[in-house]
C-alpha cells in the first residue's frame, strides 16, 4: 500500500493520544514536485471521502467520536514546494475538521 493506490488507507491506528490516524506511506521522490503534489493530492481526497462518507466507522466502529488525523510519511524530504503545498493541504483539511501531521522516515535508506 502506498501514496500512489488511491482505493486503499495505507495504515489505520489508534495513537496513544486516542486519535484515529490514517497514515499515508509515500515513497516517491521529489523529482516531479507537481505530479507528486497530485498525487497526494488524490490520496488526501481519497482519505477524506473515506472518513466523511462513512466508511471509517464502518471498518473501524471504535473510531466514533476520535479526532481524525492524516499523517503523511515520507521517504525523502519534500521540497520548497512540497511544503508550501503541504502547508495549503493543512488549511483545507484542518477547515473539514480533521489534523494533517507529517514526517520523514528512512531518508537515509538507499535501495
Amino acid at each position: 500500500m502506498s501514496v500512489d493506490q488511491f482505493d486503499t488507507v495505507d495504515v489505520a491506528s489508534v495513537n496513544e493520544a486516542g486519535e484515529m490516524v490514517l497514515t499515508i506511506s509515500d515513497h516517491l521522490d521529489w523529482s516531479d514536485t507537481i505530479e507528486h503534489q497530485s498525487t497526494l493530492q488524490k490520496k488526501f481526497n481519497a482519505y477524506l471521502a473515506f472518513v466523511e462518507g462513512g466508511e471509517m466507522l464502518q471498518k473501524y466502529p471504535d473510531a466514533k467520536a476520535r479526532p481524525v488525523v492524516l499523517s503523511v510519511v515520507f521517504k525523502f524530504r519534500p521540497d520548497q514546494e512540497g511544503l508550501l503545498f503541504l502547508t495549503r493541504a493543512r488549511q483545507v483539511i484542518e477547515s473539514a475538521g480533521f489534523s494533517l501531521r507529517h514526517e520523514v522516515f528512512a531518508e537515509s535508506y538507499d535501495n
